[in-house]
């Protein structure tokens, strides 16, 4: 359903483009190699080489680093398009977790640290890993249970924790870890970000975890161990004991984009369920001519067109300079429902070419199950909602901006 938006005009040309790349390279790969697993590195080489080609690759990084250079704002009608394949966001290279790590090194990074980590990992030629998340007893949707620590000895620092949902983990180069570095402040005021390359000593990545979709996406969420891992001093991320400040200036708009990705799978899922209403025929007609539903779809793009209007409203605020995290949470919150919703009835009208492996459908509907998950519960982001709402004091401002206790998303 084409609607127009308040997008400038590099905005559309750069969508324009993505949905060019899409339609001639992306979807036609997807049709070849997806419903069997995980994609191969070759396929997703030749993937990231077209997107170069076509002049979309990583549009969201400076120039400087290999990127477009364009504006947050610029770059969410293209996430939406790359978002209605799942190898879209690989392809241009905006696909989580690395889209949000590029964006924290180039944010954070010293100029040591993105020369020897962001070029590499913005050319696919490194991955990396989130990790936050800690099992049972540590921190999840309440952060302020972090048991990760990390200590200084000399000119490094001595890390030791057990993390889970680490995402990408699995098969990431370089890891951002989350520990405390002050055990005597509350963990808002006393904990670190630190850059750690996988293969340090002390690092056990214990298992890739099973996950629904995982072999559709190909994306891993490991559990792993730091048992004594020593790193430099110069691979502290950010400012010692902002991270959780840190955390924050990256989650926001990694939430925004996951909502247009996910917009985007939505969108492709509903065209698809319309094109077989459009030749199915049962009970004397064609179902499209069903209004039952026609009007499951009309709610479902209703609901669609909220979520860009949403989202567009939350990055106009961000790039006005406002945290504009209640409208980051109403967003993300409404998009995870209503692609779930979206998704779902797309299956329902193809009925069991739905839950088949011909259509794309069931492999969406997997990756969407996750979304009401990833980058924060649908629970917490209501509590920050309903605090706003009741006039709450502000003294737990960065809980829900972290994305604890699930997948560690982007």
């Amino acid at each position: 359903m084409n609607l127009s938006y308040d997008d400038g005009e590099t905005a559309r040309d750069l969508a324009d483009r993505t949905q060019a790349l899409l339609d001639d390279v992306v979807i036609p790969t997807e049709r070849e190699v997806l419903g069997d697993g995980p994609v191969d590195d070759a396929t997703l080489a030749e993937l990231r080489e077209a997107a170069r080609e076509y002049d979309v690759y990583a549009p969201q990084v400076s120039e400087a680093h290999g990127g477009l250079g364009m504006d947050f704002r610029d770059v969410l009608p293209a996430f939406e398009v790359a978002g209605r394949s799942l190898l879209g966001a690989h392809a241009c290279r905006v696909n989580a977790p690395d889209e949000g790590n590029v964006h924290t090194l180039e944010l954070l990074g010293t100029d040591a640290q993105r020369e020897r980590w962001l070029q590499p990992l913005v050319d696919g030629e490194i991955d990396s890993g989130f990790s936050m998340t800690e099992p049972l007893q540590g921190a999840g949707s309440d952060p302020k249970m972090i048991q990760t620590t990390a200590r200084r000895e000399g000119d490094e620092w001595v890390i030791d924790g057990h993390k889970w949902w680490t995402t990408g983990g699995g098969s990431a180069d370089l890891l951002i870890v989350m520990a405390r570095t002050d055990e005597e402040a509350h963990p808002y005021e006393g904990c670190s970000l630190f850059l750690v390359p996988a293969d340090t000593d002390g690092v056990e990545i214990v298992r890739e975890i099973p996950h629904m979709g995982g072999a559709v996406t190909g994306m891993s969420h490991a559990e792993i161990v730091y048992d004594g891992v020593r790193v430099p001093e110069e691979n502290l991320l950010g400012r010692e004991n902002a991270g959780f400040h840190h955390a924050q200036q990256r989650l926001g708009p990694a939430r925004l984009t996951h909502c247009m990705r996910y917009a985007g799978l939505a969108e492709r899922a509903l065209d698809v369920a319309v094109a077989y209403a459009s030749e199915r025929r049962a009970f004397d007609g064609p179902l499209a001519e069903k209004q039952s539903l026609r009007f499951d779809v009309a709610e479902a793009h209703t609901d669609l067109h909220a979520v860009r209007t949403m989202v567009r409203d939350a990055a106009d605020r961000i790039a006005a300079g406002e945290e504009a995290r209640h409208r980051v949470a109403m967003a993300k919150l409404f998009a995870a429902n209503a692609v779930q919703d979206a998704v779902d009835t797309a299956v329902q009208i193809c009925g069991g070419n739905g839950i088949g492996k011909d259509l794309p459908l069931a492999d969406f509907f997997q990756a969407a199950r996750q979304f009401r998950l990833v980058d924060g519960a649908d629970e917490v982001h209501k509590r920050v909602i309903a605090r706003a709402a009741f006039d709450d004091p502000d003294t737990d401002e960065l809980a829900p901006l972290t994305r604890f206790g699930e997948p560690n998303g982007d």
